[in-house]
């Protein structure tokens, strides 16, 4: 079965979707987008993704493609025509088509596409035996906490980790770790979690919002400070998260194993309290 595809008001079966040459997204990286996870054929953590969504669209002067409500609706309606019961809904909202001019065009609508993708969420074998990451080169530009479509640094990240082996890169500055290229960063030393706290630095991730509260509310120790590749190297755990990892142990970095190279006893409660909290969420 074709999937569906949502473009600016339409479905469309996927081979049939076209945006302009002349978008916006494609000539200039100029939108935002988001990432909602799916489980139970149910749409989790959307209110964390509009709340992010309008942020990124309000630090870049850009205009909501629709209502709130009809945005909401449109997800709902493109998870049913999919049949999605587990995975996430990628959507993206860009600026809008006009002729090429770096300035903002006036009065435009933005354009919003979407689609949805099947993934493994809960029952992921990684999760199990965790993966390995690989420290690489931060090259973005310094407004990351907008969740700009303009990804070229990731992928280069993304790329760089792939040919090393590893599952992600973890981006650094000075000796410093900033975030994943598509993930939030944490060490475990002494049952402390350590983090980097929010900046222009990274991204607000949803997942990391959820986690720091949940483990606040669990009395877990928990430091929200830079820590360096070399503190990384020597923590007792490391951990990731992102819309399509949840929380996910990491068990080597830099070809180095972390501890003993397994799963660390803090990673593998956050991890089921986080499961147990999206399931009630599916399921209510």
């Amino acid at each position: 079965m074709s999937r569906t595809v949502y473009v600016n008001g339409t479905f469309f079966a996927q081979e049939d979707a076209r945006v302009s040459v002349f978008d916006r997204g494609f000539l200039f990286g100029d939108g935002v987008y988001e990432v909602i996870p799916v489980l139970n054929g149910r749409i989790v953590e959307t209110a964390h993704a509009i709340e992010r969504l309008n942020r990124s669209l309000g630090e870049i002067g850009m205009a909501w493609p629709c209502s709130q409500d009809e945005f909401k609706r449109v997800l709902e309606d493109l998870r049913q025509r999919n049949q999605l019961q587990e995975g996430y809904i990628y959507l993206q909202v860009t600026r809008g088509v006009a002729e090429r001019d770096f300035a903002f065009p006036a009065s435009i609508p933005s354009s919003f596409v979407a689609w949805t993708a099947v993934k493994k969420l809960i029952e992921n074998p990684l999760a199990a035996t965790g993966v390995k990451v690989v420290t690489v080169p931060d090259l973005r530009w310094k407004r990351r906490d907008i969740k700009s479509i303009n990804l070229l640094a990731q992928c280069i990240a993304k790329q760089e980790a792939a040919s090393r082996g590893a599952f992600e890169g973890w981006m650094t500055e000075d000796g410093v770790v900033t975030e994943g290229a598509s993930s939030s960063a944490y060490i475990v030393k002494d049952n402390t979690i350590i983090t980097r706290a929010l900046s222009n630095a990274i991204l607000p991730g949803i997942r990391r919002k959820v986690i720091l509260k949940m483990a606040r509310e669990h009395n877990m120790a928990l430091v929200e400070r830079p820590f360096t590749v070399d503190e990384a190297l020597a923590a007792d755990e490391a951990f990731m998260s992102s819309a399509t990892t949840l929380v996910m142990p990491i068990v080597e970095i830099d070809g180095k194993p972390v501890a003993d190279g397994r799963p660390g006893a803090v990673t593998l409660k956050l991890r089921a309290m986080y499961v147990e909290m999206i399931l009630q969420e599916a399921t209510a």
